[in-house]
This record gives structure tokens, C-alpha cells and sequence, in this order.
């Protein structure tokens, strides 16, 4: 039976992102959805200050994701992948920061996917996100020079909270460089505007780390993104290297694209061939 490709998004974003994939997905005749993690798509918080560009209101202004965790993530995507069950095979595919969501849920549920697709996606085996920030693979990523785009208080908003509608052209530059380097400046505006401002604080912890019982016994692809900026290929290179490590009898089958972070979405057909390839 042909697969389902369930698409999972990274920090900020949502089901919109996925659309030009999942409209070459259609293309090559395969089926797919894309989730919208708790408080994101259309149930994303969305203040007024986010509108108006009030920054004093911005900053404190509450939060759908304040206490949203990411055993929510987890529970969401498991109900929806036990849907999709129903109607055959299930290949599960995350980007970015997804990957850590992807991870939780195979690690509990790895009767639920018959394949996990990471491109350029967190894949945490011996270190949590904090802990691979600070590695030297990291050290390529200009994700530092956009920080300034951070517009409240984690601590006090219990959420972490952009301006993704800054106007300090530094900031954009920043932004360009570590999400599209590649693409126009037009393309990388479209893409900013389909963010929402809200993430949650909760990027799992050691115990959200692949489980070599569970999460390994699954058969895996990374899709590498060499030009990416925000995580560096040798930091993806070490997610590869050590989840082969945990389960040499079961490694990744990797894949290669030259594009940015977001490339491969913004232009994704060399990324659906990949996929179309794995169903």
C-alpha cells in the first residue's frame, strides 16, 4: 500500500510551510498531511501587540504555549499517526526542531511508523539541544546573530516569543543568512510572514533521547542540507554518526541536498523525489 507522509514542522512554524512539498507529493502520487503542533497553525497564539508592533505589550502580552510542553507534541502526533494508521504504512518526516518531537514519539510508539525521515532535523542520541549548542559542530551557526529578534522574557512569559516583523534590517540580514541564504530576498519575506511569534521552552530533556530499543529499530533517513546555516551539516553529520553508533545493525540511510535550512521547502523538489524514493 502506498504510504502516508506525515509531516512534522520546526520552531515557530506550522502546516503552511509544508504546502510546496506536499503539492509535489500529490504530483508523484503520494499522500500526505502536515501537523500543526499544539498551539500552532491556526491555534497559534497570535497577540494584538504582534500586530500593532507594540513592543512594550509584546513582551508581556500572554502566551497559548506557556506550559505546553513536549509530551503535548507527542500526544498530538501519536493520535494523529494511529488515524493515518488505519489506511496502510506511515513514513514520519521532521524538519529542525521537529525532530525532537519525531524522536519522543517513535521512542513510545515505534509501532506506529514504518519509516522516520529527520532533514535537517534534531536528532538528540547523546546530548540534549542545549547540550549540542554548545559542541564545536555547532560552532557554524549564525543563529547567535539573530537573537536580537527575541521579544519577551522566557522565564516570564513561560514561552519563547519572536518578532519575526522586526524592521532593523541587521536582524533580517541575520535571519536570511541562517534560514534562506539561497533564496530571494522575496521568497525569504513570504517565508518569514508564514512564522507565528510563540515556541515552546520544553526542547526535551535526556530522557527524550532515541532509545536504541525502540526509536532504533525503526528504519531511518536523514536528509542532509549542506548550505544550512542554523544547523550546520557537521552538527547533522554528528546526529548521523552517533545514531549509527547506537544501532549499527540499523543505520541511516542519508541523503544529500545543497540548499539552506529552509531550501529544501521553499523549493522542495529534489526533497520529494527523496521521499517519493523511500515509499
Amino acid at each position: 500500500m502506498t504510504p502516508t507522509f506525515v509531516l512534522i514542522h520546526g520552531s515557530n512554524a506550522n502546516s503552511f510551510s509544508w504546502a510546496p512539498l506536499m503539492r509535489e507529493l500529490a504530483l508523484r502520487g503520494h499522500r500526505s498531511l502536515a501537523v500543526d503542533l499544539p498551539g500552532h497553525g491556526f491555534a497559534a497564539g497570535m497577540p494584538s501587540a504582534y500586530q500593532t508592533q507594540d513592543a512594550a505589550e509584546l513582551a508581556v502580552a500572554a502566551s497559548k504555549l506557556d506550559g505546553v510542553g513536549l509530551q503535548a507534541n507527542v500526544d498530538h502526533v501519536t493520535a494523529i499517526l494511529e488515524r493515518a494508521r488505519e489506511h496502510g504504512p506511515v513514513i514520519a518526516v521532521a524538519h529542525s526542531r521537529g525532530g525532537v518531537t519525531l524522536t519522543a514519539v517513535a521512542n513510545r510508539r515505534p509501532d506506529l511508523l514504518d519509516r522516520i525521515v529527520y532533514a535537517s532535523a534534531w536528532c538528540c542520541v547523546e546530548h540534549t539541544p542545549r547540550e549540542y549548542v554548545a559542541r564545536p559542530e555547532n560552532a557554524g551557526s549564525v543563529l547567535d546573530q539573530a537573537m536580537g529578534v527575541a521579544a519577551a522574557n522566557p522565564a516570564r512569559l513561560g514561552a519563547v516569543r519572536m518578532n519575526w516583523r522586526t524592521a532593523d534590517p541587521v536582524l533580517l540580514g541575520a535571519l536570511k543568512d541562517s534560514m534562506l541564504a539561497d533564496g530571494t530576498d522575496d521568497e525569504f519575506r513570504v517565508f518569514l510572514s508564514t512564522l507565528t511569534p510563540d515556541e515552546s521552552l520544553d526542547a526535551g530533556g535526556p530522557e527524550d533521547r532515541a532509545d536504541a530499543a525502540t526509536w532504533g529499530r525503526i528504519p531511518r533517513s536523514y536528509v542532509r542540507l549542506t548550505q544550512d546555516t542554523s544547523i550546520p551539516i557537521e552538527l547533522q553529520d554528528l546526529f548521523i554518526k552517533e545514531a549509527d553508533a547506537l544501532t549499527p545493525d540499523n543505520a541511516f540511510d542519508v541523503h544529500t541536498i545543497e540548499t539552506s535550512h529552509v531550501g529544501a521547502l521553499v523549493h522542495p523538489e529534489r526533497f520529494a523525489e527523496i521521499l517519493a524514493g523511500l515509499a
